[in-house]
């Protein structure tokens, strides 16, 4: 059974109908790049991922990496690879041309990273990290830090990471105790401990550049007193060579469920006193910096678990199609009657069209903000990059945590489609199963993702930001009636987007009440009630566009427009059922989470 990683038909789709990429590249800063032009960057991605990537991904989960004496080394597959994904220019698709990358439109990197994740997400992430560690410079860098850093680490000469969470101080930052000292020369002596490094040491680059949130000696404590350091594994000298080793040393590496070939790394920095870093633009902006690559990560993690839950969708589908056993439910009592592909019993079907809903909306949902997000840096007009950076910022925590959590159940499901066979290794489902997890994880728990989106996003602008989401939705589904198989759907869609803000003002009133920990204790099923409402109008936009093509189309290409509504109306007419039913839990407003003593959870 062929892997096939991602379904490029669907890819294609979104890109070229959905969003009529064509349109989005003549108005953006795209000039080097037409259709003919990206097809071929992903038909390309989707070669080198298939191909030679995802071989390596069973036998690194293995091998998984290797710490001795302060040393990492990652699985010998990865090492030519590595120099492959570099020849290709594919870890630095997005950056900028001014910073030294492709500048590619967010839907193509999207799609080309996609097969990248699926194929060896700890492979490909070596080789992207240290373009965020790149932004973070270039923004905020002096012109001398721009010189000897950015470069080296777009290329993936140099690999980059980011030093926050420390052993007692996880999602809350401001207890952090890693200092800093400020030296005669300008440079700064850094002292402390930082754990769950991704990338922390490995030896596939020369030198890391390590971003190292620490507080200066004397600044208040808190986030506010945070500022950021660059803090090289190597001191680089002032003509861009090498120099002496600086005293940041890798002392151990996590033994995890999941991601087994990624160096989960711990960091001491300053255990001889010669740690040097550098500070990164002013004194006490640590936080707001480290968070415009939290943001980036953020959106990495949730195309991460899509990515995953669409392998093991793939493969679920693709073993039901060849999978025989039991006879057709209704030739069941003919015992002569042969016995079917798997995929022609209902509940296996039923499994299907569910996992496909979530897959196909997820991905629609991912390159939507993706495209907004760029919408709102190339933006000329100043209320246009107000409008598109709301929206992105609104849905970010959303693309975080909803795709986490719903890909790693499409991973779940995968294996009970494979039923034995998914929980063993041959099938890959139960490694994608394991990989996904972390995803609702790192990067800022679920709980965060849902006190941000409750207590930051929605609020916005004072609530014209979720107004104007909602009016998008509001769009989609008058271009929806207008279709006549389709019309049912998008009145219950606007139902659900009209129940969505009546919850969220809900919400709102109770914390102006005082009510404020009564509505965080439903701030995550809120966050997941709402990524069901975007699922389905995505789904139902797909519908939308899908519908008036299946007249006249190809056999396959009927099929698949077909698929699309009929994906619509399996999602919109079952699964949110239990959104509206979320929603009247979370109006309700049960306090029992908060009013429960201590001593009542057992355990004792």
């Amino acid at each position: 059974m062929a892997q096939q990683l991602a379904d490029r038909r669907d890819i294609d789709f979104v890109i070229w109908e959905q969003f009529n990429g064509e349109a989005y590249l003549k108005a953006g800063d795209y000039a080097e790049f037409n259709r003919k032009t990206c097809d071929m960057i992903i038909n390309e991605a989707r070669s080198l991922a298939i191909k030679e990537i995802f071989p390596t991904l069973s036998e690194s989960d293995t091998v998984g990496v290797k710490f001795e004496n302060g040393t990492v080394t990652v699985p010998e597959t990865f090492p030519p690879l590595y120099k492959l994904i570099l020849e290709g220019e594919w870890n630095n698709l997005m950056v900028s041309p001014e910073m030294g990358g492709q500048g590619a439109p967010p839907f193509i990197s999207a799609a080309a990273t996609e097969y990248f994740m699926a194929a060896n997400w700890a492979l490909f992430t070596y080789a992207t990290l240290g373009c965020s560690t790149a932004g973070m410079i270039y923004r905020h860098g002096t012109e001398e830090m721009k010189k000897k850093y950015v470069p080296k680490l777009v290329s993936g000469e140099w690999g980059g990471t980011m030093l926050l969470t420390e052993p007692q101080a996880g999602t809350d930052v401001g207890a952090i105790e890693t200092s800093a000292v400020k030296n005669e020369d300008g440079t700064y002596s850094i002292t402390g401990n930082k754990i769950f490094i991704t990338n922390g040491e490995h030896n596939l680059t020369e030198n890391i550049i390590h971003p190292v949130l620490a507080r200066i000696e004397g600044h208040e404590p808190g986030t506010r007193g945070i500022s950021i350091f660059i803090v090289p594994k190597y001191l680089v000298n002032d003509d861009g060579t090498i120099g002496e080793r600086n005293d940041i040393v890798c002392t151990g590496v996590e033994e995890k469920q999941g991601i087994h070939a990624s160096a989960t790394c711990s960091m001491s920095l300053g255990s001889k006193g010669k740690c040097i870093g550098y500070l990164l633009g002013q004194e006490k902006q640590g936080m707001k910096i480290m968070f415009e690559m939290m943001n980036e990560a953020r959106m990495a993690t949730g195309l991460q678990a899509m990515s995953y839950a669409s392998a093991a969708y793939l493969i679920a589908v693709n073993y039901a199609r060849e999978r025989i056993q039991s006879r057709d439910i209704l030739e069941f009592k003919n015992h002569a009657a042969p016995s079917v592909p798997i995929i022609k019993h209902p509940d296996v079907r039923r499994n299907l069209l569910w996992m496909k809903a979530l897959v196909d909306g997820m991905r629609s949902f991912f390159y939507y903000t993706g495209i907004i997000g760029t919408r709102s840096e190339l933006a000329e007009d100043e209320e246009e990059r107000r409008v598109n950076l709301g929206m992105f910022s609104l849905l970010t925590p959303l693309i975080k945590e909803y795709l986490a959590a719903k890909g790693y159940e499409v991973c779940v499901q995968a294996i009970q489609v494979l039923g034995g066979s998914g929980y063993i290794k041959e099938y890959l489902v139960e490694q994608y199963t394991r990989d996904c997890k972390i995803t609702t994880i790192y990067e800022g728990c679920s709980g965060v993702q849902a006190m941000d989106l409750l207590a930051r996003k929605l609020p916005s602008d004072g609530g014209k930001v979720f107004g104007a989401f909602l009016s998008d939705i509001k769009k989609t589904v008058a271009d929806a009636k207008k279709i006549e198989n389709l019309a049912a759907m998008a009145e219950r869609v606007e139902k659900a987007a009209d129940r969505l803000g009546e919850v969220a003002m809900h919400l709102g009133g109770m914390a102006m009440e005082g009510k404020i920990k009564e509505a965080f204790a439903h701030s995550l099923p809120f966050l997941h009630a709402m990524g069901d409402v975007i699922i389905a109008w995505m789904l139902l936009w797909r519908a939308s566009v899908a519908a008036p093509k299946i007249e006249g189309a190809k056999k396959s290409d009927a099929a698949f427009y077909e698929g699309q509504v009929k994906t619509a109306e399996f999602f919109i007419n079952t699964s949110l059922y239990q959104t509206f039913g979320a929603f009247d839990s979370i109006k309700a407003a049960c306090a029992a989470a908060i009013e429960i003593p201590d001593d009542g959870f057992g355990g004792l």
